[in-house]
């Protein structure tokens, strides 16, 4: 998207990054990443909040000129193991994160080391596959408030004017109680009502509703047993503002685990 003046404004994405095992696969959500990426210049480099990152207190941002991967699963394919992602980082940009997030009243830190885990890796490597975009990483704190999340996003919002894509990537949909790992049927009813209400408030930019999606979502209970694959969203929602809600895919992998994806441009 362009303001009035033509400079791009980054769109803000959020994404479900589902099994690790996409990373060794090419089917339809990969088709839809890429050609989602195809449309949007201007990027200069990646924030990614991810689901498996979850820091005591306080967010934390890496701070790593090249930080590198973990393998943070498994029992998975051998091959998932043997694969990296050696795009290089953004200290520069970790630290202006930083500074806005305690702007915003926000507590942060920065971390020199840290590696991206799989929930950053995997939709990277289909992204961006040449490994050149600069990435930097955000955790998820804990304990954590919905208000918090938007806050954060709010106060990151400005580096999309400066070619930064936010990226949230979770998981409107994720108990793995509940799939179906030997196929892949369509989504349970309970799934795809929650699924069906969260993305009808996004689009009708019904925030305090999302807010309130705890207690107000059919299913959450079901749909969200614990918050860290849904609370990315958050962020995203407070980075996007007012911008407008665009699907990017609204696929599901072994039954009932959401791999919907989202961008706000």
């Amino acid at each position: 998207m362009t303001d009035s003046t033509g400079a791009i404004t980054t769109p803000v994405l959020f994404l479900g990054h589902g099994s690790p095992m996409l990373a060794l696969e090419h089917g339809p959500w990969h088709a839809a990443l890429q050609s989602w990426r195809s449309g949007h210049r201007g990027i200069r480099s990646v924030l990614i909040i991810s689901a498996h990152w979850e820091t005591a207190n306080e967010f934390t941002l890496n701070a790593a000129a090249r930080p590198g991967v973990l393998h943070d699963f498994s029992g998975f394919a051998k091959e998932l193991y043997d694969l990296d992602y050696p795009a290089p980082g953004d200290p520069a940009l970790a630290a202006k994160a930083g500074d806005l997030l305690r702007e915003a009243g926000l507590s942060v830190r920065l971390d020199p080391a840290r590696p991206l885990d799989h929930g950053a890796w995997v939709p990277l490597r289909t992204l961006f596959p040449e490994a050149r975009t600069r990435v930097v990483q955000l955790s998820l704190p804990r304990p954590r408030t919905v208000e918090a999340l938007l806050e954060a996003g709010r106060a990151l919002a400005p580096l999309r004017k400066e070619g930064v894509l936010i990226i949230a990537s979770g998981g409107l949909v994720h108990n793995l109680r509940r799939l179906a790992w030997s196929s892949h049927p369509e989504p349970e009813e309970w799934a795809q009502r929650f699924d069906n209400w969260i993305v009808g408030r996004i689009l009708d930019q019904d925030l305090a509703a999302l807010t309130q999606a705890a207690t107000r979502a059919p299913h959450y209970q079901d749909a969200v047993p614990t918050t860290e694959h849904f609370h990315p969203l958050y962020v995203a929602l407070g980075a996007a503002g007012h911008s407008p809600c665009q699907p990017v895919y609204t696929g599901w992998q072994h039954g009932n685990l959401s791999l919907r994806a989202m961008s706000w441009e």
